[in-house]
């Protein structure tokens, strides 16, 4: 193990974050640059290299943790490189935005603080681009066979990495004009610096990855003639039907979907608008949904000068603690404040909204809502807890349902789709389509970035077997796999 006494010795530190004064007048990452480093070896040292290392269970791809902790706290950053990529394409993307559920499941988190798995990991990856250690891996010989991608977020390019090394020539279809899925539309910069993505995408070229963007398959090539031009597709098209708010006044204007919202101050970002179309400036902002999406249009909005932020969740506030029925290594709900929270705003929790109130001209202006309770398993209105708050931005994130329905992908390749709208896949990812694959939450529903790694490199495995009749690629998970809940 890494230091026998230190998780007695060193108590948990974290990545320090920029004042808030400051971050909020640019988009770059909250993190001060280079305060890891100083305590990072300390902090893996903390790790007790467990006879059986829940934090492997914790997180989808099996990552291994303790390993890569001892070569940090030795300060061998090349030896932590090559144990953090055994298990993932991309640790830079984890590290900055996985929960860590890792963490939850530490073994020292059952009566001290965890390990600060998150924080050890983008240091080692940071580190590696810094010092050379990551580079190209371009297969020895060609196998003949080509694969189609559809989709270029976390699971569609781990997968199009995974058989391009293993061979195979793979093009990568994006809708969007540049590569990252939601990677690159979806998460602000501030959470993550797109120059991250760019590394990669260079480093994928160099091993023989193709990439096309503004290509929407369904929409601008017919789904059956891109099966019939290659020998294999996967489908990583995401689970992009955002769920709706039905309620009067939603046709108002300013009431948007988060993924209508947040990509526009990322095109300002790549210099695409010099403002975005849909700006928080000088407006009373409501975001309706408590998750890290919402967190994530909390602050954009800050960043885009909003005259207040206000962010609703349905659900009751969650506890600081572990609650006894969301025991150790489960990943409990627990309140949580992030960096955008910790730049100002209002929380309010147990809510619900009744309707919308717009001007003559149709903007909104109000959103009307009510306190919410549970009674016998269902949520209830509480009578006399109904009141107004301005809204002149309303962003709705709110989750997602399934997989896009109308650009006709589904239905040209003919997929069948489960109960829960996402497509349908058997043991080797496969859907009922002879070979085409599906993977992340297109398959899985709405999920974290690792499993979306991990379903991308596992799916690359059931293609391999497909196109080879073996493989040797790994497969940290199967499609039924799910994370440790109660």
């Amino acid at each position: 193990m890494a230091d026998p006494k230190g998780f007695l010795t060193t108590g948990r530190e974290v990545a320090e974050t920029r004042p808030v004064e400051e971050r909020v007048n640019d988009w770059n990452e909250v993190y001060k640059p280079g305060s890891l480093l100083p305590i990072i070896s300390k902090q893996a040292g903390r790790c007790m290299d467990c006879g059986i290392p829940f934090c492997h269970n914790g997180c989808p791809l099996g990552n291994l943790i303790p390993e890569w902790n001892d070569y940090a706290y030795r300060d061998d950053w090349a030896g932590a490189s090559e144990r953090l990529h055994a298990t993932n394409n991309f640790p830079e993307f984890t590290g900055r935005l996985c929960p860590a559920p890792c963490e939850s499941a530490c073994v020292l988190g059952i009566n001290q603080p965890a390990v600060t798995i998150k924080n050890v990991e983008v240091t080692i990856i940071d580190k590696a681009w810094e010092n050379g250690d990551v580079t190209p891996q371009p297969p020895e010989r060609l196998s003949g066979k080509t694969v189609a991608v559809i989709g270029s977020g976390p699971a569609g390019l781990a997968a199009a990495q995974q058989l391009t090394r293993a061979g195979h020539t793979v093009a990568v279809y994006e809708r969007a004009d540049r590569i990252g899925g939601l990677l690159r539309y979806g998460i602000p910069e501030f959470k993550m610096e797109k120059r991250h993505i760019n590394l990669r995408i260079e480093q994928m070229r160099a091993e023989g990855t193709k990439f096309r963007t503004e290509v929407e398959i369904g929409r601008d090539i017919d789904a059956a003639k891109l099966r019939r031009r290659y020998d294999a597709v996967v489908i990583a098209a995401g689970a992009t039907t955002a769920r709706d708010l039905p309620v009067p006044g939603r046709d108002l204007k300013g009431i948007h979907q988060a993924m209508e919202y947040l990509p526009l101050s990322n095109k300002v970002r790549e210099g695409d608008f010099v403002s975005s179309p849909i700006s928080a400036a000088g407006k009373h902002v409501v975001v309706i949904g408590g998750g890290d999406t919402g967190a994530d249009c909390v602050g954009t909005a800050h960043r885009q000068g909003a005259a207040s932020v206000t962010q609703l969740e349905i659900m009751a506030k969650p506890g600081e603690e572990r609650s006894p029925n969301q025991p150790w290594p489960t990943f409990p709900m627990l309140y949580k404040v992030t960096s955008a929270h910790e730049e100002g705003g209002e929380r309010l929790y147990s809510v619900s909204t009744t309707h919308f109130e717009g001007d003559e001209d149709g903007n909104v202006q109000w959103l009307h809502m009510t306190e919410v309770e549970f009674k016998d398993g269902k949520l209830e209105q509480k009578p006399g807890t109904e009141r107004k708050i301005p809204a002149q931005l309303v962003t709705l994130a709110m989750g997602f349902t399934g997989v896009d329905r109308e650009n006709g992908l589904v239905e040209q390749f003919g997929l069948e789709l489960d109960e829960r709208g996402n497509v349908a896949r058997d043991g080797d990812f496969q859907t009922n389509v002879p070979g085409v694959f599906v993977a992340g939450d297109a398959g899985r529903g709405q999920s974290l970035i690792v499993w979306a790694i991990a379903e991308g490199r596992s799916a690359a495995r059931g293609v391999d077997r497909f196109l080879t009749g073996a493989s040797s690629l790994p497969a940290p998970i199967r499609p039924t796999d799910r994370a440790l809940t109660v």
